[in-house]
């Protein structure tokens, strides 16, 4: 079996996208339901969640090896939404946690490439 980098790069680079429709289609609710937003942002929180929905689907393996590896791009992503989003730092165990999720990961994905 080889290693495939290029292939390992663009599923990692759709997770990213995947991870961030989802955050948006749960964060805008979040902002209308704490009164910083006009519940007009729904629409756009819908569409974004279906987004999230439809990118999950382009993975060509078994729909569990695909939640497992999303879910540590998910950890990432979000950790950067804090810092970019919200405006606070995160900690080295932050940082810590996201490279270890990110290693397992890294061992579901290359485990699943075939030679």
């Amino acid at each position: 079996m080889t290693l495939d980098l290029p292939t390992l790069a663009r599923g990692f680079g759709l997770f990213f996208a995947t991870a961030v429709a989802e955050l948006v289609g749960c964060y805008l609710p979040l902002l209308w339901l704490t009164g910083k937003a006009a519940p007009r942002v729904l629409v756009p929180a819908a569409a974004s969640l279906v987004l999230f929905v439809w990118l999950l689907t382009l993975h060509p393996t078994a729909s569990g090896r695909v939640y497992a590896t999303y879910g540590a791009v998910y950890i990432a992503t979000a950790l950067a939404w804090l810092w970019l989003v919200d405006g606070l730092t995160p900690r080295w165990s932050d940082v810590a946690g996201v490279a270890l999720a990110l290693c397992g990961a890294a061992v579901i994905a290359a485990g699943d490439m075939r030679a």
